[in-house]
């Protein structure tokens, strides 16, 4: 898509349960991309991108010290490891998930890359 990105394009992501819970952390390549992904990269867009699985909730959590931010989905796991009949019961499909969301295309896209 013109004019478009995919979040994997300026960071990597690692997700995991827990409980009932999710999190998701997300790692911009470069300060630039930190950056560019704290104001590109909110809450309410990784809630609805997520909207099917109907989490209660999602706080964004910035770790400016790695260039990273933690997303934490509330009750997303439909009762978690133990409990769950999904198919990813520990949340592991959702940043490879998240990676493929769209975001602007920033100006400085050449320094955001690894």
């Amino acid at each position: 898509m013109n004019g478009w990105i995919r979040l994997g394009e300026v960071a990597h992501a690692r997700s995991g349960d827990k409980g009932n819970h999710a999190n998701i952390g997300v790692i911009a390549f470069t300060a630039a991309g930190y950056e560019y992904l704290q104001s590109a990269l909110t809450a309410e867009m990784v809630a609805q991108h997520f909207a099917a699985w109907r989490p209660r909730g999602v706080d964004r959590f910035l770790l400016p010290g790695i260039q990273a931010m933690n997303f934490v989905l509330y009750d997303i796991l439909a009762g978690g490891a133990s409990r769950s009949l999904r198919t990813d019961t520990q949340g592991k499909v959702l940043a490879p998930s998240l990676l493929s969301l769209w975001l602007p295309e920033p100006p400085e896209l050449a320094i955001m890359r690894k």
